[in-house]
């Protein structure tokens, strides 16, 4: 998925959420879209769980689904297909 077919606020926001998370475990700099962020140690199970929350309140997703497989949270790429195939 190409991020760029997400509205740039949209894409904004996300990109700036995921700079924060990394900034405060000592990984500065916004992410590349197609970086590794939890395969890389980058982020970490803590950070999945806020990554999800953020993703449910600020993006309007629901992820509580048993099936949900975390790997589609490992770059900023594959969260940008989330939230454009999210339900309108």
């Amino acid at each position: 998925m190409n991020p760029d077919l997400l509205d740039p606020s949209t894409m904004t926001r996300l990109r700036s959420a995921l700079t924060a998370m990394l900034a405060t475990r000592g990984h500065h700099g916004a992410p590349g879209d197609t970086d590794s962020l939890f395969v890389s140690g980058k982020l970490d199970s803590l950070a999945a769980t806020e990554l999800i929350v953020l993703l449910e309140s600020d993006f309007g997703m629901d992820l509580s689904s048993a099936d949900f497989d975390i790997s589609a949270l490992d770059s900023l790429a594959e969260i940008a297909a989330l939230i454009a195939r999210r339900p309108a």
